[in-house]
């Protein structure tokens, strides 16, 4: 979600388009990643990097599945670099470890050639980076910065290509910044399987699991969920009194980091003219309504970083600490700059055992993260399934993507939606944990705006096989739990189209 009134709330930092041929060099893409301009001469002064150049063949690497080499040509300097070819279930993706100092800013760098050419680190301690190119012809130079965290001595810096796509090329990478204790045992981090921004291509097939029902939280069958945005950026500013009814879930928008690793806290925008006694009262009787609060972290804009026990601590306490504050009941988690799969369910299930059984947990990834179970957030939901309420993906603001059944979709249509939903399904959640996310409003994001005919269609197919597009799954999930919007305050500046339309269409479902 994007608090700015120019870019639209929930806006990707890129969308990814399949037919895009070409980014402008210096683009900014990602958190702190930079495409360098061909012709800029590396900032590097001091290389960390082993075997930088593969000049002594694939020493100090690692790639996955025997998808590397090496070749005379094409090469950006010396006599050699790196060839590297994905699968249609491998990214071809090769790695190094390199010791580190802790709290300390390094830069990573490379030469790339091909489609679908990414470099990253992983293991910062921070939020890790990455930065890809969708082909270049000849060799550019990607480039990434970041800051390692406090007990950070080792991170795994990585090049990969992408599922099904062309050989890539790799040559001359570079990790700038201080030197590290070769002595200190570096740590073991599996980079990751998707990284934060990916092309829309297929990702591996992870067999499907038995489905486990979350508890029901004294929800309705299906429901329907809004954002509640806690600034002005243009749509129609609103008390929670006046949310429109059809939403069952209000999630307020947002919690805000502290200089306290993985706490966060809430303060009204004091913009809105809104006193604290009176928000709170109206929380409280929207409950009254048969209505639920949250309070959203994260966000477009959201730094909160939850990796290791100790943030993940702090996360459940101030989480815990807002829900009693304010009346809160529960956590939804919306955080677009990257999720760690190990400490954000520690995270939950310490909240969860403070705040008992009635805890509602949503989600709100973008489509990107939903793609494998070996992804971040995928893989967030499946280890919390038991007590997750709700994923509403974001199928928006995405380009196309690789539906359940291999197929390639564009966004804004019914099988984008419906395919992807079977993915998440496939992978383990159980439908009543699925839900559609989808923009209020032409202005409520960047692309992927539909119909409200095409979500209650979406849901149709999903539910009992009718309304299909294309794509017309095996099997129907009755319980699919429902639907998501960015916000309510766009659905009112729109003269509430989408949550009379999608609303009463989902409270009709059987």
């Amino acid at each position: 979600m994007n608090q700015d009134g120019t870019v639209r709330a929930k806006q990707r930092s890129t969308v990814l388009q399949r037919t895009l041929a070409a980014v402008s060099a210096a683009a900014v893409i990602g958190t702190g990643a930079v495409l360098v301009d061909v012709g800029a001469a590396s900032a590097a002064t001091t290389n960390l990097i082993a075997n930088p150049g593969f000049e002594s063949g694939l020493s100090n690497w690692s790639c996955t599945a025997g998808s590397g080499s090496t070749v005379s040509s094409p090469v950006h300097s010396g006599a050699s670099a790196l060839k590297a070819a994905p699968s249609s279930s491998d990214t071809g993706q090769c790695t190094q470890t390199v010791s580190v100092q802790p709290n300390s800013q390094y830069t990573l760098s490379a030469w790339v050639r091909g489609s679908y050419v990414y470099i990253g680190a992983t293991g910062t301690g921070t939020t890790d980076p990455s930065t890809w190119t969708p082909g270049t012809s000849g060799f550019q130079q990607l480039s990434v910065s970041f800051t390692t965290g406090a007990s950070t001595h080792a991170v795994t810096v990585y090049t990969h290509g992408w599922y099904g796509q062309p050989t890539y090329y790799a040559d001359d990478l570079s990790l700038s910044g201080p030197a590290g204790n070769p002595t200190t045992p570096p740590t073991t981090t599996k980079p990751p399987t998707t990284p934060p921004t990916t092309p829309p291509t297929t990702p591996p097939t992870t067999p499907p699991t038995t489905p486990v029902t979350p508890p029901p939280g004294n929800l309705p069958k299906h429901v329907v969920t809004g954002y509640w945005q806690n600034f002005n950026n243009g749509a129609t500013v609103q008390t929670i009194a006046q949310v429109q009814s059809q939403y069952d879930i209000i999630a307020v928008a947002f919690a805000d980091a502290t200089t306290t690793p993985g706490a966060v806290s809430f303060t009204l925008d004091p913009t809105l003219g809104y006193s604290v006694a009176q928000f709170k009262a109206d929380i409280a009787a929207k409950q009254a309504a048969g209505k639920k609060v949250i309070i959203s972290v994260g966000g477009q804009n959201g730094t909160i970083s939850i990796r290791d026990s100790a943030s993940a601590t702090n996360f459940a306490n101030s989480a815990y600490s807002l829900m009693q504050t304010y009346g809160f009941n529960g956590v939804d988690i919306d955080l677009e700059n990257g999720i760690d799969s190990t400490y954000m369910p520690q995270a939950l299930r310490a909240l969860s055992a403070k705040a008992g059984s009635s805890l509602i947990i949503t989600m709100a990834p973008q489509t990107i993260d939903m793609l494998s179970a070996g992804s971040d957030y995928l893989a967030t939901a499946l280890k919390v399934k038991d007590i997750l309420t709700i994923v509403n993906t974001q199928y928006y603001n995405s380009g196309s993507m690789n539906g359940c059944d291999g197929g390639v979709y564009s966004q804004g249509t019914v099988d984008f939606i419906t395919t992807l939903a079977c993915t998440a399904i496939q992978a383990g959640l159980s439908p009543a944990q699925i839900g559609i996310g989808t923009p209020a409003s032409t202005s409520a994001a960047g692309s992927g705006y539909v119909d409200p005919s095409v979500v209650n269609n979406a849901l149709d197919c999903l539910a009992k096989g009718t309304g299909c597009g294309h794509f017309k799954p095996s099997t129907t999930w009755p319980t699919i739990r429902g639907a998501m919007t960015w916000s309510t305050n766009w659905d009112a500046k729109n003269g509430n189209t989408w949550s009379s339309s999608v609303g009463g269409h989902v409270h009709s479902m059987s």
